[in-house]
């Protein structure tokens, strides 16, 4: 199990030296993954989540290309409908390039509906948006000319190169925990990508639900990838309170265990909680990170101490 962690790109305390502290703080202690988030138009219903400055994700990428050495680098999530899917494509095969085969695209549909008004996108077409985009990357990515007809993008004879160097393509993480999201994922995804769970549901409900999923579309299971909250607490806290990764360091391990167990390939680390002011000062981020990179985690051999 690979272990990775949710770059901070926004808020008051997001700056290029910021950025450029947690990435390299971030590789030289082990982890395998970076990835950040996705906003374009940051209309208030964003920036009361997620306020700016914020560093777009796929441009981002680019930049870590050459910053990391050896971590996969990725989005967690990019949201497929607000760019074209030739756009998505081109960009996330250069970053491949660039990074010697390191890319992850991770997707979702969005929620934000005034940021999909300011980019004049219809947000109650959202999903079927999304599984048509999809559907057209994986073309962009696995021919050398590529055509396409959908019901959202076409286009023909589309000169692919520089295609990615993973093969058949970089891996496609789905987000989203909703019906349209599990079908998604294994039509088109290569991992599923949930945030915010709790163990004990991920095991009893959402795993089956996607296992059915997978059945019923006659796919392959798709890799478990989750995102969860990092919040060490002095003291434990009340099972029925607390998601994944919060808690004492017994309890944060506890969970890691469990979602080793459960067979997940990737498990992303992601340092904010909700609190605004808390991403001005990055030290207490920084701190959890190495912490469970000390204490819970074993970077070396991708096991739960």
């Amino acid at each position: 199990m690979k272990f990775g962690v949710n770059l901070i790109n926004f808020g008051p305390g997001a700056n290029p030296e910021s950025l450029t502290r947690s990435v390299n703080l971030v590789e030289a202690i082990g982890y395998h993954l970076i990835m950040s988030s996705d906003h374009i138009a940051v209309t208030p219903d964003v920036s009361s989540r997620y306020p700016a400055p914020f560093y777009e994700p796929l441009t981002t990428m680019g930049w870590l290309a050459a910053t990391t050495q050896s971590m996969e680098i990725g989005t967690t999530v990019a949201i497929l409908p607000y760019r074209s899917p030739l756009e998505i494509a081109r960009a996330g095969a250069n970053v491949d390039q660039l990074s010697g085969g390191r890319f992850i695209l991770g997707v979702g549909v969005g929620w934000a509906e005034r940021e999909f008004d300011a980019l004049n996108v219809p947000f109650r077409q959202r999903g079927a948006i999304t599984d048509d985009y999809l559907a057209a990357i994986k073309a962009l990515w696995t021919q050398d000319v590529a055509s396409y007809e959908g019901r959202y993008v076409s286009f023909t004879d589309v000169d692919t190169a520089a295609r990615p160097v993973r093969e058949p393509h970089p891996p496609i993480w789905v987000g989203g925990a909703s019906d349209g999201a599990l079908r998604r994922t294994v039509r088109y995804g290569d991992g599923w990508h949930p945030i915010r769970i709790r163990v004990s549901d991920f095991k009893d409900r959402e795993i089956p639900r996607l296992r059915e999923m997978a059945d019923r579309e006659q796919m392959p299971m798709p890799a478990l990838c989750p995102r969860i909250r990092l919040r060490i607490t002095e003291s434990p806290m009340s099972e029925d309170q607390r998601i994944a990764g919060e808690g004492s360091l017994d309890q944060i391990r506890s969970d890691l265990d469990g979602l080793q167990a459960l067979g997940c390939t990737h498990i992303l680390l992601d340092t904010y909680y909700d609190d605004v002011e808390a991403t001005t000062h990055h030290e207490t981020a920084w701190r959890m990170l190495t912490t469970v990179a000390e204490k819970a985690i074993d970077l070396r051999n991708e096991t739960v101490r």
